[in-house]
């Protein structure tokens, strides 16, 4: 299985799973992290805020998780699973261009404990046939 999978210029890193509405999440890792995919951060252009929710807080599936504010919109992003904040990126607070530069490494948003499981989440596959619609 290759480490990313292309779609045009937008990579989906292998490994993650993903919801529709391009958020990813770790769900190997003990405190699985949560960010956006690469083709999100690009659609969005350059960030140059993020308000990330609080340690403790806690999501279901779909709810606002946190929102980006670019020089061309705001966006939200949705929780991908059922899940509390365990901890969050504050390095994004001084440098929110991270998601920009590194979506699947330093720009992670938050980590979270998830309830449930991420059944219904895509696998990279799956996830870049909805890429190729979107472009």
């Amino acid at each position: 299985m290759p480490a990313t999978i292309k779609v045009g210029d937008n990579v989906i890193k292998a490994g993650l799973r993903y919801a529709p509405t391009h958020e990813w999440i770790n769900l190997q890792e003990r405190s699985p992290r949560v960010g956006i995919s690469d083709y999100a951060q690009r659609t969005l252009h350059d960030l140059v805020y993020v308000e990330l929710p609080k340690v403790g807080q806690s999501f279901k599936k779909g709810a606002t998780l946190c929102s980006l504010e670019s020089i061309k919109a705001v966006a939200e992003v949705y929780a991908p699973v059922d899940c509390t904040v365990v901890e969050v990126n504050d390095a994004l607070s001084e440098k929110p261009e991270l998601i920009n530069k590194d979506p699947y490494g330093e720009g992670w948003l938050v980590k979270v404990s998830v309830k449930g499981g991420g059944d219904s989440l895509l696998t990279p596959e799956a996830y870049a046939e909805v890429v190729k619609k979107q472009l």
